[in-house]
């Protein structure tokens, strides 16, 4: 039996109905991620962090800027980058020169100035790529390079995915079920939503449990309900502007290295899931200004900086619609969203457990998007060179879990995981001789 699903490029084929379902669900899939970065952010900073209403418009109207930026060709969601969270960290805890007598408030808008830095930083990235050729670029950047570093974005994902997961293992697995169910034996319009349906079902099942009195193992509850209760039904996001500061733009936009890196990532990625050579075509200095700008943008109204998502591009290769109309419904569903603090925080009472199990299976789609882009180019393995770039970059990614930290100016930066294995990774593949790949353009 034929399992295999056909490609859809337009989605207006199957009709407005149908099209708005598969932007609610590019939006479920990206909310869970997008809305905790604040959350973890407000813990650094006592309660004074960033706002989840402003994090949601900022997503949306990012995502709109980068498919503007990428002539409306690129189906990718931009949400709430998390390689940023430990500079957040610092800046919370700086208390010398300017940063001594404030409150974790006045803080924050110094973090965010750092983030417009280190966005600007990827607009001369592009402009490199631009003055210089994406072949010549590209040539740091083959399949035995781009191929592990997308199999590390899923796989450095996973602990995530088990830790919700294992809140309350009973709704992950539904979840997981649900969404294999529909997956492979869907039929229809359920064929493509089965991240919606899993989110849908798993949740009505825990709203029952949660009726009946069924705790979750921990003895917690499976809903909490007061924030919902405490919020209005529609309000204007509070929007702060950034301030700039050297210290913490010394703190904040080194970080770009890391999250640059993941973008050329995560642009492969979505190439390879769709069968479009997006970083010929727009070309990879268009996508790297649309998230440039889609960052800045962001932190400079006080919202976090903003990446390309890989929760998103799990989606697409489930629901095998490759049309970047509906990611933009989904942008304009978080820009709706994010003048009813009610209707956010009701979403954002979904279970932690539901979320592990619809991630469980996102994370896995996206390490094997990265297997598919070194086997569908071929990559010869026979070849130690190939060998060892690959193993360097699979054991970095993977093996420093909390990055490296070291001091410049008396100020900690991090290089995450992912920054460490594409930066190893890029180098050997320059300095190993016996080079066989060719970027076709």
């Amino acid at each position: 039996m034929n399992q295999k699903k056909e490609a859809i490029y337009d989605a207006r084929e199957l009709g407005v109905p149908k099209m708005l379902l598969l932007g609610l669900q590019h939006m479920f899939a990206m909310f869970g991620a997008t809305i905790l970065v604040p959350i973890l952010v407000n813990s650094y900073f006592n309660g004074e962090g960033l706002s989840i209403q402003v994090t949601l418009i900022c997503a949306g109207i990012g995502t709109l800027f980068f498919h503007l930026c990428t002539k409306l060709k690129v189906p990718a969601f931009l949400g709430s980058s998390f390689a940023f969270l430990g500079g957040f960290n610092t800046v919370s805890k700086l208390d010398t020169g300017i940063f001594k007598d404030m409150s974790m408030g006045e803080k924050l808008p110094y973090a965010c100035g750092g983030i417009v830095v280190a966005g600007a930083l990827y607009l001369i990235l592009a402009l490199v790529v631009k003055l210089v050729g994406i072949k010549r670029v590209m040539r740091f950047l083959p399949p035995v390079v781009t191929g592990p570093i997308i199999i590390c974005i899923g796989l450095s994902l996973a602990p995530s995915a088990v830790n919700n997961a294992k809140t309350n293992w009973l709704l992950a697995i539904i979840a997981f079920a649900v969404i294999v169910i529909f997956n492979i034996w869907g039929k229809g319009m359920f064929k493509i939503i089965p991240i919606l349906m899993g989110v849908v079902i798993s949740y009505i099942v825990a709203f029952i449990l949660f009726k009946c009195g069924v705790h979750n193992p921990d003895g917690s509850a499976i809903f909490t309900f007061k924030a919902v209760k405490d919020a209005g039904w529609v309000d204007l996001p509070p929007f702060q502007l950034c301030k700039f500061n050297i210290t913490s733009i010394l703190v904040m936009a080194p970080i770009a290295l890391a999250t640059m890196m993941e973008h050329i990532g995560d642009i492969s990625a979505i190439s390879a899931t769709t069968g479009n050579n997006f970083i010929k075509d727009p070309g990879l200095h268009r996508t790297l200004i649309g998230d440039g700008l889609a960052t800045a943008f962001a932190a400079a109204f006080g919202g976090p900086a903003n990446t390309t998502y890989g929760e998103n591009t799990g989606v697409l290769e489930l629901s095998r619609v490759y049309d970047p109309r509906v990611v933009r419904l989904a942008a304009v569903y978080a820009i709706l969203l994010s003048f009813s603090p009610k209707v956010a925080e009701c979403i954002g009472s979904l279970p932690a457990s539901i979320i592990g199990g619809v991630s469980f299976m996102l994370y896995g789609m996206i390490s094997a998007i990265g297997v598919r882009n070194v086997v569908e180019n071929k990559v010869d393995f026979t070849k130690s060179r190939n060998l060892i770039v690959a193993a360097v970059i699979l054991v970095s990614g993977l093996g420093f879990g909390n990055g490296i930290t070291f001091t410049v100016a008396g100020t900690s930066i991090t290089l995450t995981s992912l920054a460490i294995a594409a930066i190893l990774g890029i180098a050997l593949n320059a300095i190993l001789p016996g080079k066989d790949y060719e970027f076709d353009e």
